[in-house]
């Protein structure tokens, strides 16, 4: 299967339990899991994140077959983590069935719902829902139902699919744009102003609070929704040589990795085993100090 450049091809959460996770992960969203193993001490140093070594490591895809891998790494919570409150990855947006469905089949599992299935205003592309995981990880459970003016939304094509945007907290929505569009040839597209529940609730601000949003988009593919966060966020608190809390990591396709005007943490290398399959593979910081992996697909 041939993958688009800036395809996302992973989101890597943190857990306090594998197991637990694997539970919600494989039981409740009905991802096969493709491998569970100790985290790889040159995976982890590439991510900047060597004392993750050897933590438990668990790899899972949609039973679609799309090219789309959930990771779950095991670490300790660090306290100070609040969701949608510091800058980095804020969360991954899945398209899925059924979606009003999904509360009821949340019911005695892990995740917790902050925001119920909702039509918006305006809006009739696609509805969603809001659940945060056992590490406080922050995912979208989305039912497409059209495509947008400027954008291509992908229907589910099992019960929980592919991660199709991820959202980005940034201290300057301009200067992430930016980068993205500099650095690995990606394209802002629209800006939208909105009163933002979730950001709004987070920080505790009124609800009609404006947040400015943009997508950045491979043609008319969406990727990136690089959020401006309000001027009280700060960046996220981490325990020594280990990956981030919560939304930890984001996996992109690009077409050359030599093309990428990025400093690598560790040089690119060959990697194998599922999401890679012997494709070159390198991690990078973004202008929030988001951890990237990029992947070369040709």
């Amino acid at each position: 299967m041939a993958i688009p450049h800036g395809t996302i091809m992973g989101g890597l959460s943190v857990v306090p339990d594998v197991s637990a996770a694997l539970a919600d992960y494989q039981g409740v969203l009905k991802l096969d899991l493709v491998h569970e193993g100790p985290l790889p001490a040159d995976l982890a140093a590439s991510w900047g994140c060597p004392a993750s070594a050897g933590a438990r490591h668990a790899v899972l895809r949609p039973k679609s077959g799309n090219p789309c891998w959930f990771r779950l790494v095991e670490q300790p919570d660090h306290p100070e983590f609040k969701p949608t409150t510091t800058f980095g990855w804020g969360a991954f947006e899945c398209t899925v069935e059924d979606v009003f469905g999904w509360p009821d089949r949340l019911k005695g599992s892990g995740f917790t719902i902050v925001g119920e299935p909702r039509e918006l205003p305006g809006m009739d592309a696609f509805i969603p829902m809001q659940v945060l995981g056992t590490g406080r990880e922050m995912v979208y459970l989305n039912q497409v139902f059209n495509d947008m003016a400027n954008v291509d939304l992908p229907r589910a094509q099992s019960i929980t699919d592919r991660i199709f945007i991820v959202i980005l907290g940034t201290p300057s929505r301009a200067e992430s744009c930016r980068w993205y569009q500099e650095r690995l040839g990606l394209e802002p597209v629209d800006t939208f102003e909105l009163p933002y529940a979730m950001i709004n609730d987070a920080f505790g601000l009124p609800p009609d609070t404006i947040t400015a949003l943009t997508m950045v988009q491979a043609e008319r593919m969406p990727i990136v929704e690089v959020d401006d966060y309000p001027e009280q966020a700060r960046p996220r608190a981490r325990h020594p040589g280990m990956l981030p809390p919560g939304n930890a990591l984001v996996t992109l396709a690009m077409r050359d990795l030599d093309a990428c005007r990025v400093d690598w943490i560790t040089p690119p290398v060959v990697r194998d085993g599922p999401l890679y399959e012997g494709r070159r593979a390198g991690t990078c910081l973004g202008y929030a100090g988001e951890l990237i992996e990029l992947v070369e697909v040709g």
